[in-house]
């Protein structure tokens, strides 16, 4: 209710049952929802108010640099990213962008709007890899066979043997709905969780994550054979109609244990280098993006 409260306030957006719906522009803009902003209370923790406003944990905390996750400031005014570039691609059914850890949907009956959601991805090591698919088959109450590798991993690093089905219920990490995709390299879910914790973050074994209310909402949504793009997207820019250049700059994706926590730099592309070529203060607006990474849209011109 206060989430639906603050994003009525706001018009931003409206909900559906617990999905946040953008209305898409009716001109060439790129852009959707609108800039929140949030004033810490006593006792808050960032998973709190990502969870508020359904936005991702570590979005949430690059939008909002130097401040403690878990203990911040009573009074301090956050930056809570709801105003995004859309991805690149064209706008039909499922598209997740792992940089930036959300997933977005585009119904097939209603062009007029879009949905978006946080995400867990694969970790470092069992990463989420790119694909053009589709989603192959529909699961409720899923039950979940770990892999061999899993079931070592889960043995020799949490002293815990794992049984070869973990059968539907509480204790199983695909929660409650899942949908497979189609891929020939590996089977990968769009799925729920039992767990608090871990979505808008790298922590799965390679499958799409999902908030169970999140899930709950988009499963009986998506029709089986819905298309699914993943891509890896951390630099989204927008010319929109106005002529103003907007850049949206999200953290690269690790690839090793040693690159995590590092920062990794973004460049620009050509096109972008051109767009600002000659401006002094449109080249220093776009540096000062592609270092600080915020993961949010910024006029650079």
């Amino acid at each position: 209710m206060f989430r639906s409260i603050l994003l009525v306030l706001t018009c931003l957006a409206s909900t559906a049952a617990n999905a946040i719906e953008y209305q898409l522009p009716n001109d060439d803009s790129n852009i959707v929802g609108t800039a929140e902003y949030y004033e810490v209370a006593k006792g808050d923790s960032l998973a709190d108010i990502a969870n508020k406003y359904n936005v991702g944990f570590l979005a949430l905390l690059a939008a909002n640099k130097g401040v403690d996750p878990f203990l911040p400031t009573p009074g301090q005014l956050l930056t809570v990213p709801t105003k995004v570039i859309l991805p690149n691609v064209k706008r039909k059914g499922i598209i997740i962008n792992l940089a930036e850890l959300r997933l977005y949907y585009f119904p097939e009956d209603d062009k007029s709007i879009v949905y978006i959601f946080p995400i867990g991805i694969g970790r470092v090591g069992r990463a989420t890899p790119n694909m053009i698919t589709k989603v192959s088959q529909k699961i409720e109450n899923p039950t979940w066979t770990p892999t061999a590798n899993i079931r070592k991993e889960y043995r020799e690093k949490k002293d815990i043997e794992l049984p070869a089905v973990v059968p539907a219920g509480p204790e199983n990490p695909l929660g409650e709905y899942a949908m497979r995709l189609a891929y020939s390299r590996g089977e990968y879910l769009i799925h729920g969780t039992n767990k608090d914790f871990g979505i808008g973050m790298r922590v799965s074994s390679g499958c799409i994550r999902m908030n169970p209310w999140d899930i709950e909402w988009l499963f009986p949504q998506v029709p089986r054979g819905t298309s699914v793009q993943i891509i890896n997207q951390p630099l989204k820019q927008s010319v929109e109609p106005d002529g103003a250049l907007y850049v949206e700059v999200h953290q690269p994706l690790s690839k090793s244990d040693e690159q995590v926590g590092q920062s990794k730099p973004v460049k620009a592309n050509k096109s972008l280098k051109e767009k600002v070529e000659g401006n002094d203060i449109a080249i220093s607006r776009l540096n000062a993006a592609l270092n600080l990474q915020q993961g949010l849209p910024v006029e650079v011109q």
